[in-house]
């Protein structure tokens, strides 16, 4: 291992977890090549500083930080063209990552089969995601458990082939090249879980609509 501990910091940088170190190390190394050790070592304190600002569950928040920060870098070295994706990149964006953008991206993931990459954001991200869009899909047979709020950040547009937004306003650059949509359904926080599936039936019938545009034939929901 190397002694990251006992480099200088970069200017105004603290990290205030050992775990932290120990990421930027390992992700140094395994982004060598593609990006400088400073570069990774931003990117790691600012996934950190970004979920810490919502997370309830101090627990989770190591496990989300590493996740989130190979999750970015992996997106803004896509961007960059130094790592290669043979599938269509589609970003989902919502206000709170809570709701929409998610029940898109797991349903848009099992419809799929692999087919597709997705990401989700959100431009003002909740602490957790909404208990009755947790149980409108797990009732469809679909794992959702390890899904987390995530604020909206421009590597993981950069990367994005199709971005979809729902309801975020004007939070999203634009970038050339790239596919925009706006999916109007109604935010589900506050929702009856009844109201909450009928969005996301809603959902499941806009992503097999957006697959057919890729020419990627549905695997199927189940119901």
């Amino acid at each position: 291992m190397s002694d990251f501990t006992n480099r200088r910091p970069l200017p105004g940088l603290v990290y205030p977890e050992a775990y932290l170190a120990r990421l930027a190390d390992e992700l140094s190394r395994k982004f060598t090549g593609i990006f400088a050790t400073e570069t990774v070592e931003r990117y790691v304190l600012e996934s950190y500083t970004g979920l810490l600002r919502t997370s309830k569950v101090k627990a989770h928040l190591a496990s989300q930080t590493v996740r989130f920060a190979t999750d970015r870098l992996t997106a803004l070295a896509q961007a960059k063209g130094a790592i290669l994706h043979d599938v269509p990149e589609v970003l989902f964006i919502c206000e709170q990552n809570a709701g929409r953008s998610q029940m898109a991206a797991v349903i848009t993931a099992s419809l799929s089969g692999g087919r597709v990459h997705v990401r989700s954001a959100g431009s003002m991200p909740a602490a957790e995601l909404n208990p009755s869009v947790v149980e409108a899909i797990t009732e469809l047979g679909l794992d959702i458990a390890e899904a987390f709020p995530k604020p909206l950040t421009d590597d993981v547009v950069q990367a994005a082939d199709i971005v979809i937004t729902m309801g975020c306003g004007d939070a999203c650059p634009i970038y050339p090249g790239k596919t925009y949509q706006d999916w109007d359904l109604t935010d589900p926080a506050g929702l009856p879980l009844e109201e909450v599936r009928t969005i996301r039936d809603q959902i499941t019938t806009k992503v097999e609509a957006m697959l057919a545009t890729l020419g990627v034939t549905p695997t199927g929901v189940p119901s």
